[in-house]
């Protein structure tokens, strides 16, 4: 009996979670896209309204299928971003074609390029896969390296973390050889990272991983459970224990189940401000 409510429960969801989904957004395969407005002292004044784009957790393909790809391509152009930040897993579970990922991504030009980290699913032959692609198509992966985005005499840091569950051969941040008086943009697959470790320094973290619990209630439960710190980090803006901020995607793909409750997927669009 149990059983079969759960198959019924399972299956209700799948149907309110396409129609919560399709009405977010005009751009098929993106639930919404959301904005974030960044304030800091660190930013140079030169940066004051500069438009990051952030994508994370493709899984493609899974819910996230070819045919939902041309949407988040076209809704990636629309944020008329300066620079395209990708947050890992970009192969679903059951395979994917990666190449046409990455060949659809090149498409979204931004003055500043494409920058990227690898998820937890880029292991094996798919790491071999997806480190291929990004070579081809031009993106940048940041790997426990910072780089360094210019307008004239000024600059802001992009650090990007490698394998951040590996916390015995990633775990000291990047960030904490640069100087406190620059602005850091950090870029690390989940966001649990940001506890983890001391990643002073750094003004803003990105990250994805948790799909916002793929079903949540007033984003205080799900259950699902990405992170070892259950929904505290589970989507948007939040913060680790000494303040830093930390901005979590709900991604564009789905892993485990191929279902969204309450979590439609996005592409985030962060516009930084001088405070």
């Amino acid at each position: 009996m149990y059983k079969s409510y759960l198959i019924v429960l399972m299956a209700a969801m799948a149907l309110l979670s396409s129609c919560a989904t399709a009405s977010f957004s005009h751009y098929k395969g993106v639930g919404r896209i959301k904005q974030y407005d960044f304030y800091s002292e660190q930013l140079p004044d030169s940066f004051d309204g500069f438009r990051v784009a952030f994508a994370s957790d493709f899984h493609y393909e899974s819910r996230f299928t070819s045919k939902r790809l041309p949407g988040a391509i076209r809704a990636l152009q629309s944020l008329d971003a300066d620079v395209l930040l990708l947050g890992g897993d970009y192969r679903g579970r059951n395979g994917g074609d990666v190449d046409e990922l990455f060949r659809a991504l090149e498409q979204v030009r931004t003055p500043y390029g494409t920058y990227a980290v690898m998820g937890n699913h880029e292991r094996g032959e798919a790491d071999r896969m997806v480190r291929e692609a990004m070579q081809y198509t031009g993106v940048h992966l940041l790997e426990h390296r910072v780089d360094t985005l210019r307008k004239g005499d000024a600059y802001i840091l992009l650090c990007g973390i490698r394998n951040p569950f590996d916390l015995k051969t990633n775990g000291v941040s990047p960030t904490l050889k640069l100087n406190p008086e620059d602005f850091v943009l950090m870029l690390t697959h989940t966001p649990d990272y940001v506890e983890d470790v001391d990643v002073s320094n750094t003004d803003l973290a990105l990250a994805g991983h948790t799909h916002g619990g793929q079903v949540s209630l007033f984003k205080k439960w799900t259950p699902a459970h990405f992170s070892k710190y259950g929904n505290r980090f589970l989507t948007g803006l939040r913060h680790n224990s000494r303040g830093i901020p930390v901005i979590i995607t709900n991604g564009l793909g789905t892993s485990r189940r191929d279902i969204r409750l309450f979590t439609p997927s996005e592409v985030v669009l962060i516009v930084l401000h001088k405070k």
